[in-house]
């Protein structure tokens, strides 16, 4: 039996210390092991420290890893003389072997579902197999920590003597994502999604995965897929990550990024952005299975190969969900995925690769403290929920534009400008778009600039409402709309357009502040449309505020094909239709207060 100073109580002597080694092979297996940590948290009697497995080309990512998170990492050289009491790793692959102590060895994704690499017709699981478990004929752990049954079937069919020493905990990272359900609108409103469709790619590492084989698909998203409907997401294989870096990857993604895709970093935020997400694409890689067991719609991108097992979850999965082929249109597929999905329906799928749901951190404690000759702290072990995205996603620096008008009803489909269709017009920013994006456009806006709380309400130079629609108008010939965005819910507008009779009358390009002929700078509202939003509350949802641009496309658009009649009719009620949500927009006369707006 323990003593008490074994389970930190008693005498007032210090309780014996227990060092626990974690083996790092690479970032993946980083990834893996972090999210087991609370097994031990809050334990003084354990103190945790880190090793690189030396031989992976991995590597660089996961020591970076260790550096960031202040963790206590040892060499390799010391590492193999011992002082531990408790090897944990995620990989078999490497010297384990040269480590003392007891191994407890996890799995190093969620499943087995690939062979073992250069191998094309053994049917042995990557993990599972025995070249990886055994040295010498001898297991290489003493504790083999799976998550479902069926692979502890599997291994005793593929290793029998490693079996012996093989337990069903479960998987601490489908715990940290199931723990984690509360907080979707919380990563939905960090990853600006609003009302958006979320849709998130996942692309496995090598010659098989969905980034090699369709690399031009996350730009193919971000072009085809209307702007204020769909949100794109990519979660790649930390091994991606390592293997090109940072920079080379956001160029080789500078498209895509430039109109909205965000990328996912590797550790937590992937989940992160799939609990989030609306649907999910993937190829063969396992971490589709954690959207899975969520219940989210899932669509197979995988165009075969060598590398999956015809028996694994991930096979299981993809024989049972849509399928995206490369020359189809990805829009429908994903509106017939969510649409069609059932509860329950991939949740299924994803039972044959977890067991022990939301108990596995507590199995995983008691056969650790077992091996270390302690008694657990009281209680059970909690997950921690994962932490909120911090993705810096880009917005398009101007979007082209087609609106459809029916009577009062006006809807509208942007696109990023540099992939969008060319037979509507083109709508740019003051600020973001480029000079030439601005010269383009039909429809420019400038967004009034927030205020910071405790900042001097003063600023040496400023534009008002009125001003900067009657300069646009000036600066740019082809704009004949500029607006003003002065709140989500206010805009203010002004129109170039022939003169029709009873239109209101419009100042003349290089009118000072936008003031009629004749009048004070800012005396008065005439040439002016002011543009009042309010959101549809009436679906028993979440009040989705549709982005005031959007909502300027469409006036904009209704304006082109009713010139003049806004002038002669006002006021003027549209029902603007974006991104399939409605909201309805009241064009008035702007009063004086809109005209003198800062910007």
């Amino acid at each position: 039996m323990p003593s008490a100073d074994d389970t930190g109580g008693g005498s007032g002597t210090a309780p014996a210390l227990r060092t626990v080694l974690y083996a790092v092979r690479s970032a993946t297996a980083l990834n893996r092991l972090l999210d087991t940590l609370p097994a031990f948290a809050g334990d003084h009697r354990v103190r945790p420290v880190f090793t690189l497995v030396p031989g992976s080309d991995f590597s660089t990512d996961a020591l970076a890893a260790l550096d960031g998170a202040g963790a206590r990492t040892i060499p390799w050289s010391e590492a193999v003389r011992g002082g531990h009491d408790l090897v944990v790793a995620a990989s078999p692959n490497g010297p384990l072997h040269e480590l003392p102590g007891p191994l407890v060895l996890l799995p190093h994704g969620a499943g087995f579902n690939k062979r073992l690499p250069h191998t094309s017709t053994d049917d042995s699981a990557s993990g599972l197999h025995t070249r990886q478990l055994l040295r010498g004929g001898v297991p290489l752990a003493a504790l083999h920590a799976l998550a479902h049954p069926d692979q502890l079937a599997r291994l005793a069919r593929e290793a029998p003597a490693a079996a012996h020493r093989a337990a069903v905990v479960g998987d601490p990272t489908l715990d940290r994502v199931l723990a984690s359900r509360t907080r979707r609108e919380r990563y939905r409103d960090a990853l600006g999604t609003g009302g958006r469709r979320l849709v998130a790619v996942v692309s496995t590492w090598g010659h098989e995965s969905l980034l090699a084989r369709r690399p031009g698909l996350p730009r193919r998203l971000t072009a085809e897929l209307p702007y204020d409907a769909y949100q794109v997401a990519l979660v790649l294989h930390p091994n991606v990550h390592s293997r090109l870096g940072r920079f080379t990857l956001r160029e080789q993604l500078a498209p895509a990024l430039a109109a909205g895709l965000l990328v996912a970093r590797p550790h937590e935020e992937w989940a992160a952005v799939l609990s989030a997400a609306d649907c999910v694409l993937t190829d063969h890689g396992s971490s589709a299975l954690y959207p899975a067991a969520l219940d989210l719609p899932l669509i197979g991108c995988y165009d075969g190969g060598t590398e999956l097992l015809a028996a694994s979850p991930m096979a299981g999965l993809l024989a049972r969900v849509p399928r995206l082929a490369p020359d189809e249109p990805p829009a429908a597929v994903i509106d017939a995925a969510v649409t069609g999905h059932r509860t329950g329906d991939t949740r299924a799928l994803a039972a044959a690769a977890f067991d022990q749901r939301e108990r596995s951190l507590d199995h995983l404690r008691t056969r650790c403290y077992a091996l270390l000759g302690l008694e657990p702290l009281p209680g059970r072990v909690r997950p921690r929920p994962l932490s909120v995205p911090r993705i810096a996603a880009q917005r398009p620096t101007a979007l082209a534009v087609r609106v459809g008008v029916r009577g009062s009803v006006v809807s509208v489909a942007r696109h990023p400008l540099d992939s969008g269709p060319l037979d509507g017009h083109v709508a740019a920013e003051d600020g973001v778009s480029t000079l030439d994006e601005m010269r383009s456009a039909g429809l420019v806006h400038r967004r009034a600039r927030p205020m910071e709380p405790d900042a001097d309400r003063t600023r040496d130079a400023v534009w008002t409402a009125g001003g900067w629609t009657a300069h646009a108008l000036e600066e740019y010939p082809a704009c004949r709309t500029a607006a003003a965005v002065l709140a989500h819910d206010r805009c203010v507008l002004r129109r170039r357009e022939p003169a029709v009779p009873g239109a209101l009358p419009e100042a003349p390009p290089g009118t000072p502040h936008g003031a009629p002929p004749g009048a004070p700078p800012e005396a008065g509202s005439s040439g002016l449309l002011a543009v009042r939003i309010t959101a549809d509350t009436s679906r028993g949802e979440p009040w989705v505020r549709p982005d005031p641009a959007a909502v300027l496309s469409c006036v904009h658009g209704w304006l082109e094909a009713n010139p003049g009649a806004a002038s002669a009719t006002l006021p003027v009620t549209l029902d603007c239709v974006v991104g399939g949500r409605r909201s309805t927009a009241l064009l008035t006369r702007a009063t004086d207060e809109d005209t003198r707006a800062e910007l």
